[in-house]
C-alpha cells in the first residue's frame, strides 16, 4: 500500500534502515515515474527554486553528477562543496554548519566515508541541528543512496518479489586504494529487509564493521531471510542470482593504506572473472558500485559482458536521487 508522500518532507536518509520498507518502497515508486518522465522528455520540476547543498569530503564521479544534473531537472540548484575549500577545514562545528545551511537552503547531501566511526556521526550531529533534511552521500556505515539505486536494478532485471533471491557480496582485490565498507555494509542492511539472502565472502582479516553486521542480521531475522559469510570466494559465487564483487579496506588498519594495500596483495586472486561466473548461475547478473579497478577487481570480459548491468544501477543513481531529493524536500507537497 501506498504512504502519503507528504509524510516524508523534512525527513533525513542516512541510513536505509531508517526507513521502512514501504517508505523506501514509495522512494522505488517515485524513482521509476520519474525515470519514465526523463526518458519521455516531460518536465517534472518538483523543487523549483529550491537549493540542495552538497557538501563531499571525498571524491566523486557519479554521486556528483547524479545528485546535480537531477537537481537541475527538478527545477532546483544544487551547489557543490569541496570541504578542504570551507571552514570544516578549520574545523567549523556540525551545529553551526548545519543551522547556518538551514537558513540558506532546503536540503543538504554529505559524503564522509574514508573516516571509520567518523562519518556516520557527523552527518547525525549536523542532521540534529539543521531544519533541512541531510541526505547521506556515503559515509563510513553505509552508502544509502547506491543500494537503493542496486535495489532498483535488481527490480527492473528480476522483478518486484525478489524473496529468495541470493546475492553474493564478496571482496575483490584492488591496487588503487582503501575502499570504503559503506557499500558491502549497505547492501547486508537493505536487501535482506526486500526477501534477498546475502552471501558476504572476504579474506580473513577484512571483516565488515561488527555493529553493522549486528544490524544487518538482526534486519534479515526480521524478514525471515539469511546473511551468511564465508571466506571463499568461490563458494559464494556458487548459485548466486546476483554477484556484487568489490575491494574494501581492512577494518583494523585503514589509516595505514599502505600496509592495507599490501596486506591485500596476498589475495590478488579474488577476481571476478569468467571462471567464476561460471559457477553462479547461467543468467546471474554482475553488479559493481563503480568505479571497477579492471584487471584487478573484475575482468573485462565480465564487465563489458552480458551480465553485466552496471551502468544500469548508474543510471539509476540519478533516478533514485531525484526521488529521495523530491520526497523529503517536498516536492509532493507538505
Amino acid at each position: 500500500m501506498a504512504i502519503d508522500r507528504t509524510g516524508l518532507v523534512g525527513r533525513d536518509f542516512i541510513e536505509t534502515l531508517d526507513w521502512t520498507v514501504e517508505e523506501i518502497d514509495e522512494a522505488l515508486a517515485v524513482s521509476g515515474e520519474l525515470k519514465a518522465a526523463f526518458r519521455n522528455g516531460e518536465p517534472h520540476r518538483l523543487l523549483p527554486d529550491k537549493t540542495l547543498f552538497m557538501l563531499f569530503l571525498d571524491k566523486s564521479t557519479r554521486t556528483r553528477n547524479a545528485f546535480e544534473s537531477g537537481m537541475t531537472q527538478l527545477g532546483g540548484h544544487a551547489i557543490y562543496l569541496d570541504a578542504e575549500k570551507t571552514q570544516v577545514a578549520h574545523g567549523e562545528s556540525p551545529k553551526d554548519m548545519g543551522v547556518i545551511l538551514s537558513r540558506y537552503g532546503h536540503g543538504l547531501a554529505i559524503r564522509h566515508d574514508l573516516a571509520p566511526y567518523e562519518g556516520n556521526a557527523w552527518m547525525r550531529e549536523i542532521a540534529r541541528w539543521a531544519d533541512i533534511p541531510v541526505i547521506n552521500l556515503q559515509c563510513d556505515v553505509d552508502h544509502p543512496t547506491q543500494t537503493i539505486a542496486d535495489l532498483m536494478t535488481l527490480r527492473e532485471h528480476r522483478g518486484t518479489d525478489l524473496r529468495g533471491l541470493r546475492v553474493a557480496v564478496s571482496w575483490a582485490y584492488a591496487p588503487s586504494y582503501a575502499k570504503p565498507l559503506s557499500v558491502p555494509q549497505g547492501l547486508a542492511t537493505l536487501l535482506p529487509r526486500f526477501g534477498i539472502d546475502v552471501v558476504i565472502a572476504h579474506p580473513p582479516g577484512f571483516e565488515l564493521m561488527p555493529e553493522v553486521m549486528e544490524r544487518a542480521e538482526a534486519a534479515a531475522a526480521a524478514a525471515g531471510t539469511t546473511i551468511t559469510v564465508t571466506h571463499d570466494m568461490d563458494e559464494a559465487f556458487a548459485d548466486a542470482d546476483v554477484v556484487y564483487p568489490k575491494s574494501w579496506g581492512r577494518l583494523d588498519a585503514f589509516r595505514d593504506e599502505a600496509t592495507a594495500l599490501a596486506e591485500s596483495g596476498a589475495f590478488r586472486d579474488w577476481i571476478c572473472d569468467a571462471r567464476r561466473m561460471s559457477l553462479a548461475k547461467s543468467d546471474a547478473l554482475y553488479m559493481h558500485c563503480l568505479p571497477a579497478d579492471r584487471g584487478s577487481e573484475v575482468t573485462d570480459d565480465v564487465i563489458d559482458g552480458p551480465h553485466s548491468v552496471v551502468y544500469d544501477e548508474a543510471e539509476n543513481r540519478m533516478h533514485t536521487g531525484k526521488a529521495l531529493m523530491a520526497l523529503t524536500m517536498g516536492g509532493f507537497g507538505g
